[in-house]
């Protein structure tokens, strides 16, 4: 009884969120809306999380196949022929995209940064989109070619910048920002499709060089290789199955990432047990600490307690920061890496604290028990008003993952994918059977 409460709860939930993709869009170029306050652009993370939701869509009876076919080569159609070059106001640069884009005209807003992480996001969409519409029909192999000539243009060289690692990104007001990926992050998607381009290839050293920036910590009885907010253990791995690879790094600390992804999601929750600042809410079945918005800026005193409470930032664990705000999404983000613990975090989010109650969406984007929130409120404690695509995708597609391994399938033909993961020394697992 209680396992088929928890599959008919997550086919709710993964329907309810996959909702997001079908209405915050704008049909005709495919862009999906960052985030639902009025008027807001569209992220190109979004919108290449949406194109490897089509596929799920598809699978689970959620969107017709001809419907995903035409949303997708709208999609891709729109992202070949929009403006690529260094004019403020295009689309992206050298194969890279602008991290905001306008919605009705695609083209850049607010002076954001052309991102290298949120253009692996789009283009690992596009390939797994390029990898289940195989058809021989048409419109089927135009997705394929379209996805193949977006991934192709990517000058990966270009982003390193004249340095080992790939920096974050770059405007045409400024040249490139001064930041790295550097250190364990998301990143590893990043490397990996920088490294199997077939025409502006990474070199084989900027993955050794990003590696060596690692830091491996233990804490609550657990070692791993450290990265504070949750979501950094998940985002690769929506599209990549770790399981049973290795490169140097994890071999010589006898683990895989998927392995190191479990462990994390495991002192997420230790840590909530502990709860070392004392904040409302945080047990054993109530965590998820990661990069997300929250209730401030602002200061409270609460019961005694003066409260610093922030407003987005990158949320850690153990580490901080911690102003008692919690990420549903990422709990069930890290349902393949621990169902044990994650569906019984996911049922207190639906039906104790009713997070989707109130919401067209499923969960909204955070909540903090602390905080009282606006008086008058539903809950009693502040809750995000927003829903974000980049946290709406993880959750319908690590569903299905921890199902079917839809996704992970898919990749695992992308040849691009397994070149990526070669040269960067992965072996092992499903790598050896890979031709």
């Amino acid at each position: 009884m209680e396992a088929a409460r928890s599959m008919d709860g997550l086919r709710q939930l993964q329907r309810d969120t996959f909702d997001y993709f079908l209405s915050e869009v704008n049909p005709a170029n495919g862009l999906i809306v960052d985030k639902t306050a009025p008027n807001w652009p569209s992220s190109i993370a979004a919108t290449g999380l949406a194109l490897a939701c089509y596929p799920v869509a598809v699978e689970r009876g959620l969107m017709s196949r001809s419907a995903a076919v035409a949303r997708t080569l709208a999609t891709l159609r729109f992202f070949l022929y929009s403006p690529q070059g260094p004019e403020p106001d295009a689309t992206g640069y050298k194969g890279f995209y602008y991290h905001f884009l306008d919605m009705a005209t695609g083209r850049r807003v607010w002076q954001c940064e052309l991102s290298t992480i949120d253009s692996a996001l789009f283009l690992a969409g596009a390939l797994s989109a390029a990898a289940y519409f195989d058809a021989a029909e048409a419109r089927e192999r135009e997705i394929g070619e379209v996805a193949d000539s977006l991934y192709r243009r990517t000058d990966w060289q270009w982003a390193l910048n004249g340095a080992a690692t790939v920096t974050h990104g770059w405007t045409p007001e400024t040249g490139f920002l001064k930041y790295r990926w550097e250190g364990y992050n998301e990143a590893l998607l990043l490397y990996i499709l920088g490294l199997g381009s077939p025409t502006h290839p990474l070199q084989e050293s900027s993955y050794a060089a990003w590696s060596s920036t690692y830091r491996w910590e233990s804490c609550y009885g657990y070692e791993y290789l450290y990265a504070g907010p949750l979501f950094t253990h998940q985002l690769s791995h929506v599209w990549i199955d770790f399981r049973g690879i290795q490169d140097a790094y994890m071999r010589g600390k006898g683990l895989d990432y998927f392995e190191n992804s479990r462990r994390a999601t495991h002192v997420q929750r230790a840590y909530a047990i502990d709860n070392p600042r004392k904040f409302d809410g945080y047990r054993e079945c109530c965590w998820g600490i990661t990069a997300s918005e929250g209730p401030g800026p602002a200061t409270l005193k609460l019961e005694g307690v003066e409260r610093e409470f922030y407003d987005y930032v990158g949320r850690g664990v153990p580490y901080g920061p911690d102003d008692g705000t919690l990420a549903p999404w990422t709990v069930v983000a890290s349902l393949p890496f621990a169902p044990e613990i994650v569906l019984q975090a996911i049922d207190y989010c639906v039906h104790q604290a009713k997070l989707t109650m109130y919401n067209r969406y499923g969960f909204k984007a955070a909540f903090n028990p602390t905080h009282p929130g606006e008086p008058g409120n539903p809950y009693g404690w502040w809750v995000s008003s927003w829903h974000f695509g980049l946290n709406q995708g993880p959750i319908v597609l690590m569903i299905e993952n921890h199902w079917s391994g839809l996704v992970w399938r898919l990749m695992r033909t992308c040849p691009y994918v397994v070149t990526g993961l070669r040269r960067a020394g992965f072996d092992g697992g499903w790598l050896k059977a890979q031709h």
